[in-house]
C-alpha cells in the first residue's frame, strides 16, 4: 500500500513543522518516492470520462488514439509506453 495523498501529507506536515520552501520540497519528495511509484503503477491510473461516439459508416472514418504509459520498461529499446490506435 502506498502513502497518503500529497494533500493529506501537506496538511499533516503543516500542523507539526515549518521551514522555508517546505511545500515545494515536500512535493518533490513525494513525486520521487519509489514506494508510491510502484504502488501507483500496480493500481493503475484513473481513466478519463468515456464519451459516446457515433458508429462510423466506413473504415478509417473515425480514429481513436490513446497512450498507455508508465509501463515497466522492456524490450531491446526499453520502451515504457504504447500508442493504441483503433479505427
Amino acid at each position: 500500500m502506498g502513502h497518503m495523498s500529497e494533500e493529506s501529507t501537506k496538511e499533516r506536515v503543516a500542523s507539526t513543522a515549518c521551514w522555508p520552501q517546505w511545500e515545494q520540497e515536500l512535493s518533490e519528495y513525494i513525486t520521487t518516492c519509489e514506494r508510491c511509484k510502484k504502488e501507483n503503477r500496480r493500481q493503475g491510473k484513473k481513466y478519463g470520462l468515456l464519451q459516446h461516439i457515433e458508429e462510423p459508416k466506413h473504415p478509417w472514418e473515425t480514429i481513436n488514439m490513446d497512450w498507455v504509459t508508465g509501463l515497466v520498461p522492456g524490450g531491446k529499446e526499453n520502451y515504457n509506453a504504447c500508442l493504441i490506435i483503433v479505427d
